[in-house]
């Protein structure tokens, strides 16, 4: 038996999935007051743009959108590492990780 090969996929599949990804993050972002949950959904948002660059990259057989993924990703990781402690830091300091609690902050 043969298996199954991708292929019938198109650009138009990759842009939909890299769009359902950015919208959910987006959706998750808005709606969500947890400190945690919010960064999630940035990650989220930050793989849909990912997903986005590759599909363009592939269909214009140009690799500089598979490059530029390499540098989101890069920068992900390092605000993921910047918004964790800031996270554990803004806990330490209130016990909750409530958005809202932090809205009163004064410049």
């Amino acid at each position: 038996m043969d298996l199954p090969t991708l292929t019938n996929l198109t650009l138009a599949h990759f842009l939909f999935t890299g769009a359902v990804l950015f919208v959910l993050g987006l959706i998750g972002f808005i709606s969500r007051r947890n400190l945690i949950v919010m960064f999630l959904c940035t990650e989220l948002m930050f793989q849909g743009v990912c997903v986005t660059l590759v599909a363009f990259s592939r269909y214009h057989l140009n690799y500089s959108g598979q490059t530029f993924v390499i540098f989101v990703l890069t920068i992900a990781a390092a605000e993921a590492a910047l918004a964790l402690g800031l996270v554990v830091l803004l806990f330490r300091r209130r016990d909750t990780l409530d958005a809202l609690a932090w809205s009163d902050l004064k410049g």
